[in-house]
């Protein structure tokens, strides 16, 4: 986008307030204007894991219990709960003053229904509801789990802010067919979707909801949990695609902050007395992903010998520059480094010594017969493209062939969701990041999954992993949890669904005088201007 285009479609979305749908309404006082790192599309959180949508959803729903900045849960919409029966019944309290954005009441009906659409779409939520014999509702602000057999995640479960959120919507519109996405955004977060001043590809816009009551905890906010208080009138986000064009829209204090900041632009940045840089806690994690369906990955052998020369630092360096190491991490498995179920098992895996020779001896025993191995090469998404063009010489020192697929990552997108044969439409390797909370636990982890075909893209097959998930969601407590997990990683390390090549957190940039920003996602209460 060129820059006057940008002033031209800024200055217009100021300029809504004095528009026909603001007519006989108080101009906000004050906006926050942000550029998000991708456009909005799709609404209904439970129809896709893009984080975009997990973040509008943010916004505009509430759960019944948060996450604090120790991934613990919290009542958030609960007043609180009760256990009994050995774990087999839980009671859950609505707290008062709850509404939603159409001004209805929020009820215990409302809430079973958003539960029970949820436990339809979500990975944890179907857990949950396959161990649950009945949900009931015991008045208006009460409902009931009955189990079938101890879920000790419970709460986990409805607090998760990855993957798809347990969103608390009203029983009209949860109770509508689980295979449509729902359009109206009527939720009972601290900010309302205003739908009829929504432009795709120019401008999303949330203004404060008056009704929204926070809640009144000791503590003070922590990621979602504690209360919920804006601090400003309306965020409006503009959708600015070129980079260049947003920087310079931020230094000139026509938009007050940018969500993902391009390693190119952190020096001038750092230089410039106007700009806080803020880095964020929650980190994606880059993979490299295998096709096990075609060979030559659908040896395990194969898969290990990949593994057994990958060198994070490399991919590291090449995704992110040498010059800012403190925002990418090269000692990264399966789990989010330094979150409770991180762990250092079998990290020689990823650590030891490259021995390229080695790993040759492996590819031939692994049966490798000179087949053309298909890399997907997304050249728009610059890490991937970094990742494959690093794969790709990785590959030919290993005396592997590779035709290297440029395309854009739509294109790259919609390929990888074929299970042809590499030459015929499908592929062989392709690359993707798993992002933020999704790296938390195996609830939301979609590469974890063994469950062939039912997978995630690339269809690992793995009994030993889906045993393993299954015992996370029944383990009794944290430790088992961690035990669990450290369980989980050795057998990445041993089945290779996708090898980790590292962590790398995202940088926001903000006008100086905003402050108390979240630093785990951008959910726009807590932070003020200063």
């Amino acid at each position: 986008m060129k820059r006057r285009h940008f002033l031209q479609g800024s200055s217009a979305a100021i300029a809504l307030a004095g528009t026909p749908s603001w007519v006989g309404a108080q101009a906000p006082k004050t906006i926050f204007r942000w550029v998000p790192h991708a456009d909005l599309t799709l609404l209904d959180p439970l129809f896709t894991t893009a984080f975009i949508t997990n973040i509008h959803a943010q916004l505009v729903f509430d759960t019944l219990f948060g996450l604090d900045a120790q991934y613990r849960p919290s009542p958030q919409m609960a007043a609180g709960h009760a256990v009994e029966n050995d774990g087999l019944l839980w009671k859950i309290t609505l707290r008062g003053g709850l509404k939603f954005h159409d001004g209805s009441l929020v009820r215990a009906a409302d809430v079973r229904a958003s539960l029970v659409r949820w436990g339809k779409r979500d990975l944890m939520g179907a857990s949950l509801m396959q161990a649950t014999e009945a949900l009931t509702v015991l008045d208006d602000k009460t409902i009931q789990f009955k189990l079938l057999k101890p879920f000790p995640l419970l709460l986990q479960a409805l607090a998760r802010q990855q993957g798809s959120m347990a969103a608390i919507m009203p029983e009209r519109l949860a109770v509508g067919p689980e295979s449509v996405p729902v359009k109206e955004m009527v939720g009972s977060g601290p900010l309302k979707f205003m739908a009829d001043q929504w432009v795709s590809g120019s401008h999303i816009i949330y203004d404060k909801f008056q009704d929204y009551v926070p809640r009144t905890d000791s503590f003070a906010p922590s990621f979602t949990a504690g209360p919920k208080i804006v601090h400003v009138d309306q965020v409006r986000w503009v959708i600015v695609p070129d980079r260049a064009t947003a920087i310079a829209a931020l230094q000139t204090n026509e938009v007050d902050g940018i969500e993902t900041i391009d390693n190119d632009f952190l020096p001038v940045l750092r230089k410039d007395p106007s700009i806080t840089l803020l880095k964020r806690t929650l980190p994606s994690i880059s993979i490299l992903r295998f096709n096990h369906l075609h060979a030559p990955f659908n040896s395990p052998l194969m898969r290990q010998a990949i593994l057994s020369v990958i060198d994070q630092t490399e991919f590291m360096t090449a995704v992110n520059g040498a010059d800012f190491p403190e925002y990418w991490n090269d000692r990264c498995g399966v789990f989010v480094p330094g979150s409770p179920l991180d762990s250092d098992a079998g990290m020689e895996k990823l650590k030891g010594k490259r021995d390229l020779s080695r790993a040759r001896a492996m590819i031939k025993e692994a049966g490798y017969k000179g087949e053309t191995v298909v890399l997907l090469d997304p050249v728009d998404f610059p890490s991937h493209h970094a990742s494959a063009l690093v794969t790709a010489d990785l590959f030919k020192r290993l005396g592997i062939k590779v035709e290297l697929l440029a395309m854009d990552w739509g294109t790259a997108v919609q390929r990888r969701n074929s299970q042809e044969p590499p030459l015929k439409g499908g592929w062989n390797v392709a690359f993707t990041a798993i992002t933020g909370p999704n790296n938390l636990d195996p609830a939301g982890h979609l590469a974890l999954r063994g469950n062939g075909k039912q997978a995630w893209f690339g269809w690992p097959t793995s009994e030993r992993l889906e045993q393993l998930r299954l015992a996370w969601f029944e383990a009794a407590d944290l430790e088992v949890q961690k035990k669990i997990a450290r369980e989980i990683q050795l057998q990445v390390f041993e089945d290779v669904p996708y090898i980790p090549l590292g962590a790398v957190y995202g940088v926001t940039a903000l006008r100086k005088q905003w402050r108390d920003f979240q630093p785990e996602m951008p959910l726009f209460y807590t932070f003020r201007r200063a």
